[in-house]
Order: structure tokens, then sequence, then C-alpha cells
């Protein structure tokens, strides 16, 4: 595996009420990078809520998130909300026992409390689950038991069977164990005769790590709605709940003269006013300032009308109570106060709240170029010619970016032209963050992106990725400006956008790693046959609903059909 990824746990009401207090966690993160070559550690901390962490294991233990092992810390004992294990074991497809019991026979080498925790390890998916006791010191002494046992233990839930099968060759030789990575996909040799790609074939999740590692993301989102707090009350005043009469609840039941009317968005009345005397107000408008009560119309009567129409006397028929059908200054959000207490990484939860308090730009979405290169593609615009065919990649594109809220600012439809590419993409970075190409990124005579990324001086990170569609598609950056080159079949680009540029996007804006890819979902396929490629294939399918379960139904033969450039079948 050429990236590592591992996600640190720390279980603990404590801190995550103050993560300052948090030492386990940050120490572990440490010992993790100091261990492994450049591993993509991702930490969290999570109160001792039995839901909330078998949940959190079961998002980060599903393939597609990629992370390698889990280590949680705290948790362990035998106090009541002592309930990390018990978590865990929902979660875990196979039991550990053996790895727990070295673990514990070891931390009893170093005191005899270690008797007293009950960390459990397992297998959920192809993801390692560790429970480690909360201290620091042992975390440490756990950790360096394991550390060394662990790149084996990744290969085997990797199935690398060549480099498992070297490691048993080195115990049995009594040797050090090899720990590299060797790519076995066959790539250009740099001989004239060899017309092979000059990229090795990246995994998908290798792949994906490599992005996710080279963007940097321009704030943590979720460290900043955590600690965000309410620049203003909500409500910013005294407001009424009912539409009724305001009045001091000092007066009495009985006839009241009206002086005045208040809706919403008035200015706050600040006359004083008799205890027989009230202003009939809206729902929502500030209450004056010497009333502390609302009667509602349903519990008045009118009495006297003035000639011009408005009212002039009312009758209260109940007992006025302070504080009634009144909504205080600051009732719903007070100043200074968390405005995103629990966490919805939704852009309409995140803009709207944000907007509720008058913030609407403090989160800035990343500027975004669409392209499509092609000599045969029209746009939509263009009339028909026999040896043309419609662009629908940036069309495709610039929807599925609007549809996630990132929409782009620039889109071109380019000849395969190098002189013309090399301009284009020169000019648009230096308006943009992002450019997501489709097409030109192949072995063609006209594939002209990756030459042009070279000579702008972008380093090349990803050039193919071993999937089916979506082989070419490739990922470069230059300090902190990105690039995307799709394939150019649509089906293709849409697999790759969906598995690499959202989450890219996302994790630029700041989510969550484990936020930022799509779910998946389980379900029953209800085709008898299905022919797949040798390759991680991403086929098309219907989904339905029979019974409470999901049935998928391929929808036909992909090969044929992927042929047809530029056409869309989903």
């Amino acid at each position: 595996m050429s990236e590592i990824v591992f996600a640190v746990l720390t279980i603990s009401d404590t801190c995550h009420q103050d993560s300052s207090k948090d030492r386990s966690g940050p120490r572990l993160v440490q010992l993790l990078k100091d261990s492994f070559a450049k591993p993509l550690v991702f930490k969290e901390i999570i109160p001792d809520d039995r839901d909330l962490i078998e949940n959190r294991l079961r998002q980060l233990s599903r393939e597609d998130v990629g992370i390698s092992a889990i280590f949680t810390t705290g948790g362990t004992g035998f106090a009541p909300r002592d309930v990390t294990p018990e978590a865990t074991k929902q979660v875990l497809d196979k039991d550990c026992s053996q790895l727990s019991m070295a673990i514990a026979l070891h931390s009893l080498e170093k005191t005899k409390f270690a008797a007293l925790s009950r960390g459990v390890c397992g297998i959920a998916g192809k993801t390692l689950i560790l429970n480690f006791p909360g201290s620091e010191k042992a975390v440490v002494e756990c950790f360096e038991y394991v550390k060394d046992l662990l790149p084996h233990a990744l290969h085997l839930l990797n199935n690398n069977s060549a480099l498992v099968l070297q490691t048993h060759k080195d115990l049995q030789e009594d040797r050090g164990v090899h720990l590299h990575h060797s790519c076995p996909h066959k790539t250009n040799t740099g001989a004239d005769a060899d017309r092979n790609s000059p990229f090795p074939m990246i995994q998908v999740n290798d792949a994906l790590h490599i992005i996710m590692k080279t963007i940097r993301p321009q704030k943590n989102l979720k460290k900043f709605l955590l600690e965000f707090e309410s620049p203003v009350d909500i409500p910013p005043f005294k407001a009424s709940i009912k539409d009724g009469y305001a009045m001091k609840s000092s007066g009495f039941s009985g006839s009241k003269k009206v002086l005045g009317y208040i809706a919403a968005g008035d200015p706050i009345v600040a006359t004083d006013l008799e205890e027989d005397e009230c202003f009939k107000i809206n729902t929502g408008a500030p209450l004056p300032e010497h009333t502390d009560c609302v009667i509602q119309v349903e519990d008045t009567k009118l009495l006297r009308c003035k000639k011009d129409g408005s009212e002039d006397l009312v009758e209260i028929l109940v007992e006025p109570k302070k504080d009634l059908d009144v909504r205080s200054s600051g009732y719903d959000l007070a100043k200074n106060s968390k405005l995103f207490p629990s966490l919805d990484f939704s852009p309409v939860v995140i803009n709207s709240l944000l907007a509720s308090v008058g913030e609407s730009t403090l989160l800035t979405k990343p500027s975004i170029a669409v392209i499509s290169t092609g000599n045969e593609l029209l746009s939509p615009q263009q009339p028909a010619q026999s040896n043309k065919i419609y662009d629908s990649n940036t069309t495709l594109l610039q929807e599925l970016l609007q549809y996630f809220n990132f929409p782009a600012q620039i889109t071109q439809v380019l000849s395969d032209d190098f002189d013309e590419v090399f301009e284009t993409l020169a000019q648009m970075f230096k308006k943009v963050d992002f450019i997501i190409s489709s097409g030109g990124v192949s072995m063609g005579d006209k594939d002209y992106i990756k030459p042009v990324l070279a000579k702008l001086g972008f380093q090349i990170h990803v050039g193919r990725v071993n999937m089916k569609p979506g082989k070419p598609m490739t990922f470069a950056s230059k300090e902190s400006k990105y690039f995307f080159g799709l394939p150019g079949n649509p089906v293709s680009a849409f697999a790759t956008f969906h598995l690499f540029v959202l989450p890219a996007l996302r994790w630029f804006n700041g989510w969550p790693y484990g936020k930022c890819m799509l779910p998946i979902i389980e379900v029953i396929l209800d085709n008898d046959k299905l022919s797949l490629d040798p390759r991680p294939e991403y086929m098309r399918a219907s989904i339905t609903s029979k019974s409470g379960r999901l049935h998928a139904s391929i929808t036909g033969n992909q090969v044929c059909r992927e042929e047809k450039k530029n056409k869309v079948f989903f």
C-alpha cells in the first residue's frame, strides 16, 4: 500500500467537552507518524455514548473510506459509561482475541491495574480496530507492542500475497521483515519501442488517499463549526409569540385603551403606559419597552373603534401573567453561545444558520473551471455536423457541481491543440483553484493534457487508476492549484467525478474526511450472471425497494455502449 490511513478516536466525555484535556489521542497520532512513512492520520473525540461510538466506527470502517486501522483510546474500564468495548463488538466481523490477550499480557508486565482494562481487537471489513486504555502511558505501552505487527496485519487484510509471503520467508530465515511496496503494474521503461503508459496503475483507494493528502483544506470545517459563536441574540429583542395585545402584567383583566399598533419590523416603543393601556401587536413584533406580556386575540373582546376604524378599547378576558407569550431576547440563541451544538454538514443547514446570525460569507467555496477537449465536439447550441458529436460532458460536470453546491465559474470547450490547451490552462489557473477537464488524458496522439501539465510545472500524482470505467483519470497539483483530468467518456467522467472530484472538493472546503465520500449501500443483486472486468468495475444499475430491502439490476452491456464517446447512457 503506497498510503496508509489511520483513525484515532479519543472516547471521553471530559475531552469531548474540553479537547485541551486530551493527552492520549495526540500522543497516539504522533506515534503513528513516527512509525510509518507519511501516514494519513485522522483524529476525533467522541463522548462515552455507546450508539455514537458504534455509528462512528461503522462509518470509518466502510471500505470506501479506506482506513486501514482505527485506534480507540478510553472507555475500556469499569466505570458506568465505559462502553467502548461493547460498541466495538457490535461492529466487528472477526474477533482478534489473541491480539487482545497479547496486549493485555504485555500491559500486565507494566502494572497490575492493566487487569481492569477490557479493550478488544477485531476486524470490520478490511479495517483493523484496536481498543487502547485512556491514559497516555498505557497508549504508549500498547502501541509499542503492536507497532511491529501492524504492517503484516494490514498486508494480510488487503490480501497482498507477495508481501505476506516475503514476510513469512524473512521470518523463516530469521531476517528483518521487508515492508516496502512494489508496484506490479507494467509501466513505460523509457525505451523508444515501449508504448506502455509511463504512469503506474494505482488502486482506487490509494489514488483517493494521494489526492486527499495533496489537497490543503481551506479550514477545518468541523472545528470551525464547533467553535463558532453567535455574534447576536436571536431574537435580538423581546418578541411577541402571538397576535394580540402587549401590556403590563401588573394590571388586571378588564377594559384597556389601545394606544397603537406594532407590526414585525417596527421600532421598539419606548413610551411608558398605564396598567389600563395596551398596544395591539403582531407575531414576531418587538414588545414595547415597558410591557412584559401578551394576551392573544382569542382572549379579548373588541369594545370600541375610532372614527378611522382603528381599535380604541378592548376587554381583556384573562388575567395577564408576566412573560406570557413573550419570547425573550436570546431565547432561541444567546449571543456568544455555540451556533452548531451538533454537526450537520449539509450546505443548506450551515448556510441558513450562518445567515440567521448575519454571517453569510465565512465559508468560501473553491473556484472551479470546467473544460472539455476534442476537435469532434459541438456545443448543444450548434447545428449538427456529420463529422462531429455534441459535447455532453460540460453540461454533465456543471450540473453535478451545482447539485453538490460547488458551482463552476468558467466553462470552455477546447480543440485538440497543444498551444491552445497550454494557454487556456495557464490563464484559467490565474482565476480558479480547480480545473476539471474531460478528455485528452489517455494515450492518443491528440491527448495533450498530461504534456501541458508537465510544461506548466504541475506534478502529476495520479496518471492511471485500476478501475473500469475511468482508468486514465489524472490528478495533478502545483502549490494550491489542482487539476482533475477525467476520461472523455461521459460514464467514465460521471464515475470518476463521484469517486475522486467530489471528495476532493469537500475536503478542500473543510469537511471531515469520513464525510467527504458518498455512502455505500448494501443491495441484493437481481442479475443471475454478471461478467466483470479483472479491474474493479463500477456498473450502472437501477435500484428498487422490495419488502424493505434494496435491489439492484444492472442496466446492460457496459463494454459495447461505452465505446460510443461523449454520449450519456445513465
